[in-house]
């Protein structure tokens, strides 16, 4: 088994508990733009490049109303940042991991201004060794471009690191970088989906996962002394 050097962490709905927010953000911006759509479609789309969710919510719509939709949805984002929380675990999985000897990676394609707002929410900078950001890729999920722009930050193969994500565009972007995932549910999608997509292990969230990390994929594949 090749050793583990780094792994890699999706935020949104991995780290933090932002995916209702985004939902709220993206109802209120896509109705505000003319191109309402309803809110469980909205979630299904969370984790997708913001490109491919317009693309998929508001199929048909022009480049001005999808470009207002985006705009919007940045903003109502932005005004909610205070219901941003970490999920229980979160920091201390992130050091635990660290304190293996791997690099603990954030590879998220969120965008610099919000990214900022994650990183102070979840604020175990001492941990993190690579982050990337929307400003490192043109496409994003389920695209594997961010997957494999962190993966060269962190100076790790594909089979020498692994993802940690929330939803089914996560695995997939994984997979297409060669990368294994494991998935946590706290996004609030199914353990059926993320294991049909590929997911080698399921986890309640990053809680449960840390309780049981010398048992995971993680523990088994770390690097021996």
């Amino acid at each position: 088994m090749t050793p583990l050097r780094a792994v890699l962490f999706d935020i949104d709905g991995t780290l933090v508990d932002s995916n209702y927010v985004h939902v709220d953000a993206w109802d209120r911006g896509l109705a505000e733009a003319g191109v309402p759509a309803p809110a469980w479609r909205i979630h299904r789309a969370i984790g997708m490049d913001s490109s491919r969710l317009l693309e998929t919510l508001a199929e048909g719509a022009g480049e001005e109303v999808q470009s207002r939709a985006k705009q919007l949805h940045s903003e109502y984002y932005k005004q909610e940042a205070d219901r941003l929380r970490p999920f229980a675990g979160a920091a201390d999985l992130l050091r635990a991991i660290h304190d293996l000897g791997l690099r603990v990676v954030l590879a998220t394609s969120a965008p610099e201004d919000e990214l900022e707002i994650l990183r102070g929410v979840l604020d175990v900078e001492d941990a993190v060794a690579v982050v990337t950001s929307a400003g490192d890729v043109e496409t994003a999920k389920p695209d594997p471009d961010i997957f494999q722009v962190a993966l060269g930050k962190a100076e790790a193969a594909p089979d020498e690191a692994l993802l940690i994500g929330d939803t089914v565009w996560d695995v997939l972007a994984a997979n297409a970088a060669g990368m294994r995932t494991i998935g946590v549910l706290s996004g609030g999608v199914s353990e059926a989906e993320l294991r049909e997509a590929g997911a080698v292990e399921v986890y309640d969230d990053v809680a449960d996962l840390l309780a049981r990390l010398g048992d995971s994929v993680i523990g088994q594949q770390v690097r021996k002394p």
